[in-house]
C-alpha cells in the first residue's frame, strides 16, 4: 500500500532547512530526518539537493515500506532505520559518528497511521485499541487497552487532563472505570461511546469530537510521546554540526511548548542557537484548502552557533 500522508509546510521547512547560499557546492551534505513518515520533507530534499545523504529513522517499519520506491530514481543515498527518534545518540554512533548538517521533526501521526494503520489511532475507525506507533507490538509493549483496562481512575483523569487537556477528565475516567467493570474496553468504538456518554448531548455538538483530547492523551501516554521529543531534541541538537540547522514542526499546544521552551529558553538565552524564526511559521491559505489537517502546525527553526 502506497503512502497517503499529505507532507506539511515542505517548502517552508526544506527553504529555511537548507539555505542553498550556505550548502550549495556540499557534496557531503548529511540531513537527519528524525520522522519519515510519508517521506515527503526527505524527498523534498533529495530532489532539491541532488548527492544528498539523508539518515531516515521512524518507529513505523510500515513508513518505510509505503515510501520507499519514491527515491528509486533520485541521486539520494537515503538509509532507513526503524528507530524512535529519542535513540538518536545510538544511531549516530554507529551510522555517522562526525555528526550532521540539518535535522527535521515533524511530530504527530501521519494520515497513513490514522487511515490504515489498524492500530487505533482514530476514534472514526472501529480497530483494535493499540495506539503504539511500533507497526509490530510486543507483549511487553503498553498499549491503549493497557491503559484504558487497568490504569487507576486518578491516573486516567490526570493524563486526559494533562496531557489531552480535556476540561471533563475526571468525568471519562470515572465512566472508563465504571464500563471496564462491566466488560473490558477492546475497540476505539466502545471508548467513544464511553465517552460519549460521559460528556452528554451538548459537549458532543462542539466543533472539536468530543473523544480528540481523550484519544490524543492516550495515544501520548503510550508512546511516552513528550518524553521522547525531549530526549530527542537534546541529542539532535548535540548532533548538528556548527552552522547546522534543526526545524521542528508541532501540531499540539504541549509539543509547541516543550520545543519553544528548549529553543528560546534553553539554546537561546544561552548563546548556543540563533533562532531563524521567532515566532513559528504557520501553512498558508492554499495548503489549508488542500490539507486541512495541517491547520494546527506549527514550525520552528534554529541555526546552532
Amino acid at each position: 500500500m502506497e503512502s497517503i500522508h499529505k507532507t506539511v509546510l515542505l517548502n517552508e521547512t526544506i527553504d529555511g532547512l537548507l539555505v542553498p547560499s550556505k550548502v550549495e557546492g556540499n557534496k557531503n551534505l548529511i540531513v537527519l530526518d528524525c520522522t519519515f513518515g510519508g517521506g515527503g520533507h526527505s524527498l523534498g530534499i533529495c530532489r532539491k539537493f541532488p548527492g544528498v545523504r539523508v539518515i531516515a529513522l521512524d518507529q513505523d517499519k510500515s513508513a518505510f515500506q509505503k515510501a520507499e520506491y519514491k527515491f528509486k530514481d533520485l541521486d539520494c543515498d537515503i538509509k532507513f532505520i526503524n528507530s524512535n527518534f529519542r535513540d538518536i545518540d545510538k544511531v549516530l554512533a554507529k551510522e555517522n559518528p562526525g555528526g550532521v548538517d540539518a535535522v527535521i521533526f515533524d511530530l504527530g501521526l501521519s494520515s497513513d497511521q490514522l487511515e490504515n494503520s489498524g492500530r487505533g489511532f482514530s476514534f472514526m475507525k472501529d480497530e483494535p485499541l493499540l495506539m503504539t506507533m511500533k507497526e509490530n507490538p510486543l507483549p511487553e509493549d503498553l498499549t491503549a487497552y493497557d491503559v484504558v483496562n487497568t490504569w487507576g481512575e486518578k491516573s486516567l483523569a490526570d493524563i486526559i487532563y494533562g496531557y489531552g487537556e480535556e476540561k471533563l477528565s475526571r468525568r471519562i475516567a470515572k465512566a472508563i472505570v465504571e464500563s471496564r467493570g462491566k466488560a473490558s474496553i477492546k475497540t476505539t468504538f466502545d471508548l467513544v461511546k464511553i465517552i460519549e456518554t460521559a460528556v452528554g448531548r451538548a459537549y458532543k455538538r462542539q466543533k472539536v469530537h468530543c473523544a480528540t483530547r481523550t484519544f490524543q492523551a492516550i495515544r501520548i501516554a503510550v508512546n511516552d510521546e513528550l518524553g521522547s521529543l525531549d530526549a530527542g531534541l537534546h541529542k539532535a541538537f548535540d548532533s548538528l554540526k556548527p552552522g547546522g540547522r534543526m526545524s521542528v514542526i508541532s501540531f499540539h499546544s504541549l509539543e509547541d511548548r516543550i520545543v519553544k521552551r528548549f529553543y528560546q529558553g534553553g539554546l537561546a538565552k544561552k548563546g548556543e542557537a540563533i533562532l531563524i524564526n521567532k515566532k513559528p511559521i504557520i501553512p498558508g491559505a492554499e495548503e489549508l484548502k488542500a490539507n486541512p489537517r495541517a491547520r494546527s502546525a506549527k514550525l520552528r527553526i534554529l541555526e546552532k552557533k
